[in-house]
């Protein structure tokens, strides 16, 4: 088991972890130190914060939303059927030769 107590720098949307002054404990080694560090997110269990963080303030989101434009109803609007649908002929097996 390993445990990794920096500060955090930053975190991605895929959980990866950026920290700066980092200590690297293995079991039963050790401590490495390192400048800086990236762990995958995939390999985090948890974090644990310091109990002076505040985080009732820093957990609101106050940036501004982006307005939702209204959607034009144009005329013949694509229905999602790939690509354009033909004249209307006959369904069936497709463009061979020899067929009509």
């Amino acid at each position: 088991m390993k445990l990794v107590h920096g500060t955090i720098t930053g975190v991605d949307v895929a959980m990866n972890t950026h920290l700066k002054a980092v200590k690297v404990t293995v079991k039963n080694r050790n401590p490495i130190t390192l400048d800086t560090l990236t762990v995958r997110g995939n390999n985090i269990r948890y974090y644990i914060l310091p109990d002076s963080l505040p985080l009732e303030t820093l957990l609101i989101d106050d940036t501004p939303k982006a307005k939702a434009k209204k959607k034009e109803s144009a005329r013949g609007a694509a229905r999602g059927r790939g690509r354009g649908r033909g004249r209307g002929g006959p369904r069936g097996r497709g463009r061979g030769r020899g067929r009509r």
